[in-house]
Formats: structure tokens, C-alpha cells, sequence
């Protein structure tokens, strides 16, 4: 990944909406959702969930998929894995990283 796809990617996901729509959409799986499916269980408004289904789209996020009179959105499993590779590519210089133990401390 690109470091200016990263930056889209991330930027799309520091909204608060957006961040809930796309952590939803990764729940539900392959399967994915409806916007009507989406704006019920975010009590999000029609008009504001598409606008923030475009910018997570846009950004590569999210892909959708028109089903006979309904659009399913999905989560990007693979451009997630890929931000996720790249903000974690050179963690600890290649040596291991601290134990959730380690990590959790606060010393």
C-alpha cells in the first residue's frame, strides 16, 4: 500500500459515522449489509449514511454490490489487511514486539 492510500484509508475512517458503518460492515462479513439494514442499526439518517457510504467507497474501504432492487455494501477485507500491513510492516525493527502482558502495563 501506498503511503497517500493510507492516508485516504485513514482519513475516511476518523469520522465517527464512518468508523462505526465500516466496523459494522466487517462484522457482518461476506455477507454484508443494506443501507436500510445499516441506517437501522446505526440510527443513522438516509441522506447522511450515503454520503458516508461514498467517502468510505471512495477511499477503498467499503465495495458495493447491486442485488436485484438492493445495494449490499462490504467491507474491503483486503484493503483493510493491506493499511493494517502497512501501519505494521517495520513494528519493533523487526524484533518482537511486546507481550499483551508487556503492553498493558504501566510502568
Amino acid at each position: 500500500m501506498k503511503e497517500t492510500d493510507a492516508v485516504r484509508s485513514l482519513a475516511a475512517l476518523a469520522q465517527e459515522l464512518r468508523l462505526r458503518v465500516f466496523r459494522a460492515l466487517v462484522v457482518a462479513g461476506q455477507g454484508g449489509l443494506t443501507p436500510g439494514d445499516l441506517g437501522d442499526q446505526l440510527a443513522a439518517a438516509p441522506a447522511t449514511l450515503s454520503f458516508h457510504l461514498k467517502e468510505l467507497t471512495h477511499a477503498g474501504l467499503i465495495t458495493q454490490e447491486r442485488q436485484g432492487r438492493n445495494l449490499i455494501y462490504r467491507a474491503s477485507f483486503a484493503t483493510m489487511n493491506e493499511l493494517l500491513g502497512y501501519l505494521t510492516e517495520n513494528c519493533c525493527q523487526g524484533a518482537a514486539c511486546l507481550s499483551p502482558a508487556a503492553a498493558s502495563c504501566d510502568c
